[in-house]
Protein backbone atom coordinates (compact mmCIF):
# COMPACT_ATOMS: atom_id res chain seq x y z
CA UNK A 1 0.00 0.00 0.00
CA UNK A 2 1.34 3.38 -1.25
CA UNK A 3 -2.04 5.64 -0.12
CA UNK A 4 -4.17 5.83 2.89
CA UNK A 5 -6.62 3.06 2.79
CA UNK A 6 -9.55 5.17 4.29
CA UNK A 7 -13.15 4.01 3.07
CA UNK A 8 -15.01 6.82 2.61
CA UNK A 9 -18.09 8.58 0.69
CA UNK A 10 -16.71 10.41 -1.84
CA UNK A 11 -17.26 14.10 -2.28
CA UNK A 12 -19.85 15.24 -4.50
CA UNK A 13 -17.80 16.89 -6.92
CA UNK A 14 -18.56 18.37 -9.67
CA UNK A 15 -17.01 15.65 -11.98
CA UNK A 16 -19.43 12.99 -11.04
CA UNK A 17 -22.57 15.63 -11.96
CA UNK A 18 -20.75 16.05 -15.36
CA UNK A 19 -20.83 12.02 -15.81
CA UNK A 20 -24.31 12.29 -15.12
CA UNK A 21 -25.17 14.43 -17.98
CA UNK A 22 -23.14 12.98 -20.39
CA UNK A 23 -24.62 9.62 -19.80
CA UNK A 24 -28.22 11.10 -19.79
CA UNK A 25 -27.12 13.19 -23.10
CA UNK A 26 -25.68 10.08 -24.98
CA UNK A 27 -28.96 7.64 -24.09
CA UNK A 28 -31.16 10.91 -24.99
CA UNK A 29 -29.12 11.30 -28.42
CA UNK A 30 -28.85 7.17 -29.13
CA UNK A 31 -32.87 7.37 -28.66
CA UNK A 32 -33.41 9.81 -31.65
CA UNK A 33 -31.03 7.92 -33.36
CA UNK A 34 -32.73 4.70 -33.45
CA UNK A 35 -35.89 6.31 -33.23
CA UNK A 36 -37.65 5.70 -36.72
CA UNK A 37 -36.38 1.36 -35.92
CA UNK A 38 -36.79 0.53 -32.41
CA UNK A 39 -39.96 1.03 -29.76
CA UNK A 40 -40.26 3.12 -27.15
CA UNK A 41 -39.12 -0.25 -24.76
CA UNK A 42 -35.85 -0.52 -26.24
CA UNK A 43 -35.09 3.10 -26.18
CA UNK A 44 -36.15 2.99 -22.36
CA UNK A 45 -33.66 0.44 -22.32
CA UNK A 46 -30.86 3.14 -23.35
CA UNK A 47 -31.83 5.36 -20.13
CA UNK A 48 -31.79 2.07 -17.60
CA UNK A 49 -28.13 1.18 -19.43
CA UNK A 50 -26.94 4.89 -18.53
CA UNK A 51 -28.74 4.32 -14.89
CA UNK A 52 -26.58 0.92 -14.24
CA UNK A 53 -23.78 2.68 -15.87
CA UNK A 54 -24.04 5.29 -12.95
CA UNK A 55 -24.76 3.14 -10.46
CA UNK A 56 -21.73 1.37 -11.05
CA UNK A 57 -19.14 4.41 -11.47
CA UNK A 58 -20.71 6.54 -8.79
CA UNK A 59 -22.60 6.53 -5.46
CA UNK A 60 -25.89 6.69 -4.37
CA UNK A 61 -26.83 10.30 -4.64
CA UNK A 62 -25.73 10.96 -8.11
CA UNK A 63 -27.06 7.00 -9.37
CA UNK A 64 -30.40 8.05 -8.00
CA UNK A 65 -30.67 11.71 -9.84
CA UNK A 66 -29.47 9.77 -12.61
CA UNK A 67 -32.20 7.40 -12.71
CA UNK A 68 -34.63 10.45 -12.18
CA UNK A 69 -33.08 12.33 -14.81
CA UNK A 70 -33.72 9.21 -16.85
CA UNK A 71 -37.61 9.12 -16.32
CA UNK A 72 -37.58 12.40 -16.91
CA UNK A 73 -36.19 12.81 -20.38
CA UNK A 74 -37.52 9.77 -21.69
CA UNK A 75 -41.17 11.12 -20.67
CA UNK A 76 -39.90 14.54 -22.59
CA UNK A 77 -38.22 13.33 -25.66
CA UNK A 78 -39.90 10.01 -26.50
CA UNK A 79 -43.18 9.28 -24.44
CA UNK A 80 -46.45 10.37 -26.80
CA UNK A 81 -47.34 13.60 -26.20
CA UNK A 82 -43.07 14.59 -26.93
CA UNK A 83 -41.77 17.46 -25.57
CA UNK A 84 -43.92 17.99 -23.10
CA UNK A 85 -44.22 16.27 -19.40
CA UNK A 86 -47.84 14.77 -20.01
CA UNK A 87 -48.66 11.69 -20.15
CA UNK A 88 -51.25 10.27 -23.07
CA UNK A 89 -52.49 7.32 -21.39
CA UNK A 90 -52.46 5.04 -18.24
CA UNK A 91 -49.91 2.32 -19.48
CA UNK A 92 -47.09 4.71 -20.55
CA UNK A 93 -47.82 6.43 -16.86
CA UNK A 94 -47.14 2.65 -15.30
CA UNK A 95 -44.52 2.21 -17.29
CA UNK A 96 -42.45 5.49 -16.59
CA UNK A 97 -43.32 4.62 -12.49
CA UNK A 98 -41.94 0.59 -13.17
CA UNK A 99 -38.78 2.22 -14.99
CA UNK A 100 -38.09 4.32 -11.96
CA UNK A 101 -38.42 1.99 -9.58
CA UNK A 102 -36.28 -0.47 -11.37
CA UNK A 103 -33.76 2.18 -11.82
CA UNK A 104 -33.69 3.11 -8.21
CA UNK A 105 -33.52 -0.43 -7.03
CA UNK A 106 -30.58 -0.74 -9.99
CA UNK A 107 -28.99 2.11 -8.41
CA UNK A 108 -29.18 0.89 -4.58
CA UNK A 109 -27.81 -2.65 -5.57
CA UNK A 110 -25.41 -1.74 -8.05
CA UNK A 111 -24.05 0.98 -5.20
CA UNK A 112 -24.37 -1.34 -2.51
CA UNK A 113 -22.11 -4.19 -4.47
CA UNK A 114 -19.63 -1.57 -5.47
CA UNK A 115 -19.42 -0.64 -1.61
CA UNK A 116 -18.98 -4.12 -0.59
CA UNK A 117 -16.53 -4.79 -3.44
CA UNK A 118 -14.36 -1.78 -2.38
CA UNK A 119 -14.37 -2.58 1.61
CA UNK A 120 -13.41 -6.44 0.23
CA UNK A 121 -10.79 -5.20 -1.45
CA UNK A 122 -9.73 -2.75 1.23
CA UNK A 123 -9.92 -5.63 3.64
CA UNK A 124 -7.56 -7.75 1.97
CA UNK A 125 -5.09 -4.88 1.77
CA UNK A 126 -5.18 -4.60 5.58
CA UNK A 127 -4.53 -8.27 6.00
CA UNK A 128 -1.61 -8.07 3.54
CA UNK A 129 -0.32 -5.28 5.55
CA UNK A 130 -0.94 -7.30 9.14
CA UNK A 131 1.29 -10.01 7.65
CA UNK A 132 3.75 -7.79 5.97
CA UNK A 133 3.95 -6.31 9.53
CA UNK A 134 4.28 -9.23 11.66
CA UNK A 135 6.75 -10.56 9.49
CA UNK A 136 8.55 -7.23 9.89
CA UNK A 137 8.33 -7.04 14.00
CA UNK A 138 9.51 -10.68 13.73
CA UNK A 139 12.72 -9.44 12.96
CA UNK A 140 13.33 -6.03 14.89
CA UNK A 141 15.40 -6.31 17.57
CA UNK A 142 14.95 -2.70 20.00
CA UNK A 143 12.04 -0.73 20.48
CA UNK A 144 12.91 1.91 18.28
CA UNK A 145 12.84 -0.38 15.05
CA UNK A 146 9.53 -1.33 16.36
CA UNK A 147 8.07 2.62 16.75
CA UNK A 148 9.41 3.26 13.68
CA UNK A 149 7.60 0.54 11.90
CA UNK A 150 4.14 0.81 13.64
CA UNK A 151 4.37 4.74 12.47
CA UNK A 152 4.81 3.97 9.35
CA UNK A 153 2.22 1.67 8.98
CA UNK A 154 -0.47 3.75 10.64
CA UNK A 155 0.65 6.62 8.20
CA UNK A 156 0.06 4.17 5.25
CA UNK A 157 -3.36 2.81 6.58
CA UNK A 158 -4.95 5.87 7.68
CA UNK A 159 -5.13 9.34 6.55
CA UNK A 160 -3.15 11.07 9.40
CA UNK A 161 -1.83 12.16 10.47
CA UNK A 162 -1.08 9.62 13.06
CA UNK A 163 1.41 9.55 16.34
CA UNK A 164 2.84 7.14 18.42
CA UNK A 165 4.39 6.81 21.77
CA UNK A 166 6.44 4.29 24.13
CA UNK A 167 5.84 4.08 27.92
CA UNK A 168 8.50 3.43 30.52
CA UNK A 169 6.87 3.41 33.49
CA UNK A 170 2.70 2.43 31.81
CA UNK A 171 1.39 5.57 32.90
CA UNK A 172 2.76 8.87 30.82
CA UNK A 173 4.14 8.50 27.05
CA UNK A 174 7.43 9.51 26.21
CA UNK A 175 8.15 12.67 26.58
CA UNK A 176 11.17 12.71 23.84
CA UNK A 177 8.41 12.37 21.23
CA UNK A 178 7.26 16.05 21.51
CA UNK A 179 3.57 15.19 21.43
CA UNK A 180 0.81 18.08 21.71
CA UNK A 181 -0.80 18.41 24.61
CA UNK A 182 -4.54 17.62 23.60
CA UNK A 183 -2.90 14.03 22.02
CA UNK A 184 -0.69 13.33 25.18
CA UNK A 185 -3.24 14.20 27.20
CA UNK A 186 -5.79 11.33 25.34
CA UNK A 187 -2.90 9.05 25.05
CA UNK A 188 -2.57 9.14 29.07
CA UNK A 189 -6.23 8.30 29.36
CA UNK A 190 -6.37 5.48 27.14
CA UNK A 191 -3.44 4.20 28.88
CA UNK A 192 -4.90 4.87 32.62
CA UNK A 193 -8.00 3.07 31.03
CA UNK A 194 -6.43 0.25 28.89
CA UNK A 195 -9.10 0.69 26.11
CA UNK A 196 -9.88 2.48 23.09
CA UNK A 197 -11.24 6.00 23.23
CA UNK A 198 -12.65 8.05 20.59
CA UNK A 199 -15.76 7.83 18.39
CA UNK A 200 -18.15 5.15 18.27
CA UNK A 201 -16.41 3.45 20.88
CA UNK A 202 -18.49 4.90 23.83
CA UNK A 203 -15.44 6.36 25.70
CA UNK A 204 -15.72 9.87 25.14
CA UNK A 205 -17.06 9.95 21.57
CA UNK A 206 -16.36 13.81 20.97
CA UNK A 207 -12.72 13.39 20.23
CA UNK A 208 -11.77 13.82 16.60
CA UNK A 209 -9.22 11.02 17.02
CA UNK A 210 -8.85 7.55 17.86
CA UNK A 211 -6.74 6.83 21.10
CA UNK A 212 -5.52 3.42 21.68
CA UNK A 213 -3.44 1.65 24.21
CA UNK A 214 -0.54 -0.76 23.22
CA UNK A 215 -0.95 -3.60 25.98
CA UNK A 216 -3.38 -4.43 28.51
CA UNK A 217 -3.46 -3.59 32.21
CA UNK A 218 -0.12 -4.45 33.57
CA UNK A 219 1.90 -4.67 30.23
CA UNK A 220 1.48 -1.19 28.86
CA UNK A 221 4.28 -0.18 26.57
CA UNK A 222 2.39 2.72 24.55
CA UNK A 223 -0.03 4.19 23.04
CA UNK A 224 -1.17 5.38 19.60
CA UNK A 225 -3.33 8.57 17.95
CA UNK A 226 -5.12 7.65 14.65
CA UNK A 227 -6.78 10.24 12.57
CA UNK A 228 -9.18 10.47 11.24
CA UNK A 229 -11.61 8.84 13.30
CA UNK A 230 -15.49 7.73 12.09
CA UNK A 231 -17.70 6.74 14.49
CA UNK A 232 -19.10 5.07 11.43
CA UNK A 233 -16.06 3.20 10.22
CA UNK A 234 -15.87 0.25 12.11
CA UNK A 235 -13.65 -1.79 10.27
CA UNK A 236 -11.02 0.79 10.52
CA UNK A 237 -11.26 1.10 14.35
CA UNK A 238 -10.44 -3.00 13.75
CA UNK A 239 -7.62 -2.55 11.87
CA UNK A 240 -6.32 0.10 13.65
CA UNK A 241 -6.75 -2.04 16.75
CA UNK A 242 -5.14 -4.78 15.24
CA UNK A 243 -1.90 -2.68 14.10
CA UNK A 244 -1.27 -1.88 17.80
CA UNK A 245 -1.85 -5.32 18.77
CA UNK A 246 0.88 -6.26 16.70
CA UNK A 247 3.19 -3.52 18.02
CA UNK A 248 2.10 -4.12 22.03
CA UNK A 249 3.19 -7.44 21.24
CA UNK A 250 6.43 -6.89 19.40
CA UNK A 251 7.49 -4.52 22.04
CA UNK A 252 6.20 -6.74 25.02
CA UNK A 253 8.42 -9.54 23.35
CA UNK A 254 11.38 -7.20 23.89
CA UNK A 255 10.93 -6.34 27.03
CA UNK A 256 10.49 -9.71 27.90
CA UNK A 257 14.03 -11.09 26.27
CA UNK A 258 15.80 -8.27 27.60
CA UNK A 259 14.44 -9.47 31.13
CA UNK A 260 15.44 -13.08 30.40
CA UNK A 261 19.07 -12.68 29.08
CA UNK A 262 19.58 -10.23 32.01
CA UNK A 263 18.56 -13.13 34.25
CA UNK A 264 20.41 -15.30 32.02
CA UNK A 265 23.18 -13.11 32.75
CA UNK A 266 22.46 -12.15 36.67
CA UNK A 267 22.56 -16.71 36.76
CA UNK A 268 25.99 -17.07 35.02
CA UNK A 269 26.94 -14.64 37.69
CA UNK A 270 26.12 -15.97 40.53
CA UNK A 271 27.24 -19.35 38.90
CA UNK A 272 30.40 -18.10 38.20
CA UNK A 273 30.38 -16.91 41.77
CA UNK A 274 29.42 -20.00 43.01
CA UNK A 275 32.28 -22.03 41.13
CA UNK A 276 35.10 -19.18 42.17
CA UNK A 277 34.43 -19.87 45.80
CA UNK A 278 34.01 -23.83 45.76
CA UNK A 279 37.26 -23.69 43.76
CA UNK A 280 38.83 -21.46 46.34
CA UNK A 281 37.53 -23.44 49.21
CA UNK A 282 38.84 -26.30 47.47
CA UNK A 283 41.97 -25.55 45.64
CA UNK A 284 43.55 -22.91 48.55
CA UNK A 285 42.99 -25.46 51.36
CA UNK A 286 45.75 -27.80 51.12
CA UNK A 287 48.25 -25.28 50.28
CA UNK A 288 47.38 -23.18 53.54
CA UNK A 289 47.25 -26.21 55.46
CA UNK A 290 51.15 -27.04 54.41
CA UNK A 291 51.96 -23.77 54.71
CA UNK A 292 50.27 -23.48 58.60
CA UNK A 293 51.80 -27.13 59.43
CA UNK A 294 55.27 -25.97 58.52
CA UNK A 295 55.25 -22.69 59.98
CA UNK A 296 53.75 -24.36 63.14
CA UNK A 297 56.48 -27.00 63.34
CA UNK A 298 59.30 -24.38 62.79
CA UNK A 299 57.60 -22.43 65.67
CA UNK A 300 56.80 -25.07 68.44
CA UNK A 301 60.42 -27.78 67.06
CA UNK A 302 63.02 -25.03 65.52
CA UNK A 303 65.47 -26.37 68.56
CA UNK A 304 64.83 -30.13 67.46
CA UNK A 305 65.01 -29.42 63.87
CA UNK A 306 68.32 -29.99 61.80
CA UNK A 307 69.50 -27.17 59.08
CA UNK A 308 68.13 -28.83 56.31
CA UNK A 309 64.75 -30.26 58.00
CA UNK A 310 64.41 -26.08 58.65
CA UNK A 311 65.26 -25.43 54.65
CA UNK A 312 62.79 -28.09 53.79
CA UNK A 313 59.75 -26.00 56.02
CA UNK A 314 60.67 -22.47 54.70
CA UNK A 315 60.94 -23.80 51.16
CA UNK A 316 57.96 -25.56 51.07
CA UNK A 317 56.52 -21.98 53.51
CA UNK A 318 57.35 -20.12 50.13
CA UNK A 319 56.56 -22.54 47.56
CA UNK A 320 52.80 -22.71 48.75
CA UNK A 321 52.82 -18.93 49.02
CA UNK A 322 53.64 -18.40 45.44
CA UNK A 323 51.30 -20.93 44.51
CA UNK A 324 48.52 -19.22 46.82
CA UNK A 325 49.88 -15.74 44.84
CA UNK A 326 49.41 -17.15 41.63
CA UNK A 327 46.21 -18.97 41.88
CA UNK A 328 44.41 -15.97 43.80
CA UNK A 329 46.15 -13.51 40.91
CA UNK A 330 44.37 -15.69 38.14
CA UNK A 331 41.17 -15.69 40.32
CA UNK A 332 40.73 -12.44 40.39
CA UNK A 333 41.72 -11.72 36.67
CA UNK A 334 39.50 -14.20 35.70
CA UNK A 335 36.46 -12.67 37.72
CA UNK A 336 37.17 -9.19 36.44
CA UNK A 337 36.96 -10.61 33.02
CA UNK A 338 33.92 -12.77 32.77
CA UNK A 339 31.89 -10.22 35.02
CA UNK A 340 32.78 -6.64 33.83
CA UNK A 341 31.16 -4.26 31.40
CA UNK A 342 34.11 -2.38 31.17
CA UNK A 343 36.55 -2.18 28.64
CA UNK A 344 40.21 -2.76 28.35
CA UNK A 345 42.24 0.50 29.32
CA UNK A 346 44.09 -0.52 25.70
CA UNK A 347 47.12 1.98 24.05
CA UNK A 348 49.61 1.28 21.41
CA UNK A 349 52.08 -1.26 22.83
CA UNK A 350 54.78 -3.11 21.03
CA UNK A 351 54.83 -7.08 21.06
CA UNK A 352 58.93 -7.36 21.40
CA UNK A 353 58.87 -5.35 24.11
CA UNK A 354 56.13 -7.15 25.78
CA UNK A 355 57.83 -10.70 24.91
CA UNK A 356 61.08 -9.23 26.54
CA UNK A 357 59.66 -8.61 29.55
CA UNK A 358 57.67 -11.53 30.25
CA UNK A 359 61.41 -13.45 29.16
CA UNK A 360 63.32 -11.61 32.11
CA UNK A 361 60.68 -12.68 34.50
CA UNK A 362 60.33 -16.10 33.20
CA UNK A 363 64.34 -17.50 33.13
CA UNK A 364 64.17 -16.78 36.80
CA UNK A 365 62.33 -20.36 36.82
CA UNK A 366 64.50 -21.43 33.74
CA UNK A 367 68.13 -21.86 34.91
CA UNK A 368 68.51 -24.81 31.86
CA UNK A 369 67.71 -22.02 29.31
CA UNK A 370 65.13 -24.00 27.90
CA UNK A 371 63.12 -21.19 26.45
CA UNK A 372 63.96 -19.78 22.65
CA UNK A 373 62.79 -17.25 21.17
CA UNK A 374 62.24 -15.32 17.77
CA UNK A 375 61.23 -12.10 17.68
CA UNK A 376 61.60 -10.71 14.40
CA UNK A 377 62.38 -6.49 14.26
CA UNK A 378 59.55 -3.96 13.05
CA UNK A 379 56.44 -5.76 14.24
CA UNK A 380 53.68 -3.78 13.82
CA UNK A 381 51.87 -2.19 17.16
CA UNK A 382 48.83 -3.57 18.95
CA UNK A 383 46.21 -2.20 20.91
CA UNK A 384 46.51 -3.56 24.23
CA UNK A 385 46.97 -3.92 27.93
CA UNK A 386 50.94 -4.80 28.15
CA UNK A 387 49.93 -6.04 31.71
CA UNK A 388 47.35 -8.81 30.66
CA UNK A 389 49.33 -9.79 27.68
CA UNK A 390 52.10 -10.18 29.70
CA UNK A 391 50.11 -12.62 31.92
CA UNK A 392 48.72 -14.24 29.10
CA UNK A 393 52.21 -15.34 27.78
CA UNK A 394 53.66 -16.39 31.15
CA UNK A 395 50.79 -18.52 31.90
CA UNK A 396 51.80 -20.25 28.73
CA UNK A 397 55.34 -20.18 29.39
CA UNK A 398 54.98 -21.78 32.95
CA UNK A 399 52.69 -24.49 31.23
CA UNK A 400 54.93 -25.16 28.97
CA UNK A 401 57.87 -25.89 31.75
CA UNK A 402 55.63 -27.28 33.91
CA UNK A 403 54.46 -29.98 31.40
CA UNK A 404 57.55 -30.77 29.62
CA UNK A 405 61.01 -31.51 29.64
CA UNK A 406 62.56 -30.65 26.34
CA UNK A 407 63.08 -27.57 24.53
CA UNK A 408 59.74 -24.19 24.36
CA UNK A 409 59.94 -22.14 21.42
CA UNK A 410 58.11 -18.81 20.88
CA UNK A 411 58.01 -17.29 18.27
CA UNK A 412 56.30 -14.34 17.06
CA UNK A 413 55.14 -13.38 13.10
CA UNK A 414 52.57 -10.64 11.55
CA UNK A 415 50.51 -10.41 8.49
CA UNK A 416 48.51 -7.95 6.74
CA UNK A 417 45.71 -8.86 9.38
CA UNK A 418 46.87 -10.45 12.40
CA UNK A 419 50.00 -10.69 15.00
CA UNK A 420 50.68 -14.23 16.01
CA UNK A 421 52.17 -15.36 19.38
CA UNK A 422 53.17 -19.32 19.72
CA UNK A 423 54.21 -21.08 22.46
CA UNK A 424 55.01 -24.90 21.48
CA UNK A 425 56.71 -27.52 23.53
CA UNK A 426 57.92 -30.80 23.33
CA UNK A 427 55.74 -32.50 26.38
CA UNK A 428 53.52 -35.83 26.42
CA UNK A 429 50.47 -33.67 24.53
CA UNK A 430 47.07 -32.93 25.24
CA UNK A 431 44.47 -35.41 24.01
CA UNK A 432 42.32 -34.12 20.76
CA UNK A 433 39.16 -34.41 23.09
CA UNK A 434 40.27 -32.36 25.60
CA UNK A 435 40.96 -29.69 23.41
CA UNK A 436 37.75 -28.00 23.88
CA UNK A 437 37.23 -28.18 27.44
CA UNK A 438 40.37 -27.17 28.25
CA UNK A 439 39.98 -23.93 28.42
CA UNK A 440 37.03 -23.75 30.72
CA UNK A 441 37.37 -22.62 34.20
CA UNK A 442 38.84 -25.41 36.63
CA UNK A 443 39.23 -27.75 33.37
CA UNK A 444 42.66 -29.48 33.31
CA UNK A 445 44.08 -32.12 31.22
CA UNK A 446 44.45 -35.71 32.49
CA UNK A 447 47.54 -36.14 31.42
CA UNK A 448 49.06 -33.49 33.85
CA UNK A 449 49.59 -35.42 37.00
CA UNK A 450 49.68 -31.78 38.38
CA UNK A 451 47.57 -29.82 41.13
CA UNK A 452 45.93 -26.90 40.18
CA UNK A 453 42.53 -25.04 40.08
CA UNK A 454 43.15 -25.13 36.51
CA UNK A 455 42.20 -21.06 35.82
CA UNK A 456 45.40 -20.32 33.64
CA UNK A 457 44.46 -21.56 30.36
CA UNK A 458 40.94 -20.01 31.05
CA UNK A 459 42.18 -16.92 32.14
CA UNK A 460 44.44 -16.87 29.11
CA UNK A 461 41.90 -17.22 26.50
CA UNK A 462 39.68 -14.57 28.49
CA UNK A 463 42.26 -11.96 28.14
CA UNK A 464 42.60 -13.29 23.93
CA UNK A 465 38.92 -12.56 23.95
CA UNK A 466 39.32 -9.35 25.53
CA UNK A 467 41.60 -7.91 23.17
CA UNK A 468 39.30 -9.20 20.06
CA UNK A 469 41.59 -11.92 19.61
CA UNK A 470 41.66 -15.46 19.85
CA UNK A 471 43.50 -18.43 21.88
CA UNK A 472 43.78 -22.03 20.03
CA UNK A 473 45.70 -24.82 21.03
CA UNK A 474 46.90 -27.61 17.47
CA UNK A 475 49.08 -30.86 18.30
CA UNK A 476 52.49 -30.74 16.85
CA UNK A 477 53.57 -33.59 14.40
CA UNK A 478 55.47 -35.72 16.19
CA UNK A 479 54.60 -35.06 20.29
CA UNK A 480 53.97 -31.57 22.04
CA UNK A 481 51.26 -29.24 22.13
CA UNK A 482 51.12 -25.72 20.06
CA UNK A 483 49.76 -22.83 22.04
CA UNK A 484 48.63 -19.72 19.58
CA UNK A 485 47.29 -16.72 20.59
CA UNK A 486 46.33 -14.31 17.13
CA UNK A 487 45.48 -10.73 17.62
CA UNK A 488 44.19 -8.37 15.17
CA UNK A 489 46.34 -5.55 13.89
CA UNK A 490 44.80 -2.03 13.64
CA UNK A 491 44.73 -0.79 9.98
CA UNK A 492 45.69 2.46 11.17
CA UNK A 493 49.12 2.34 12.75
CA UNK A 494 50.10 5.52 15.04
CA UNK A 495 52.44 7.56 12.89
CA UNK A 496 56.16 6.94 14.00
CA UNK A 497 57.84 10.10 15.44
CA UNK A 498 61.61 10.58 13.56
CA UNK A 499 64.46 10.91 16.25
Amino acid sequence: MNAPEVLEPSPHSARAWVIVALLLTAATACGFLLDRYVSLTSQAMLYVLAVVIAAYKLDWIESAVCAVGAVTALNFFFVPPRWTFEVENQEHFIALATMLVVALVISHLATGIRRETEMARLNERRARQLQGLASDLSNATTAQEVLALGQAALDVAFAGPCSLALTHDGKEPDPATGLAASVRDGMRCCMAEAAVLGPGTGRWPGLNAWYLPLGDKGHMTGAACVEPALASDESGRAHAKALCTLLAQALWRLRLTASMLAAQGEAQRQQLQSTFLAAISHDLRTPLAAIVGAASSLQTQRDKLSPSEQERLLGSIAGEAAYLSTVTENTLQLVSLSSSAQELKRDWESMEEIVGAVLARVRQRDPGRRIKSRVPEGLPLVKADPVLLGQLIGNLLDNALKYSDGAIELTVSADAQALTVSVKDRGPGIPEAEHKTLFEPYARSDQSGQRGAGLGLALCRAIAEAHGGQLSLRTRAGGGSNFSLILPIEAQQPATELS
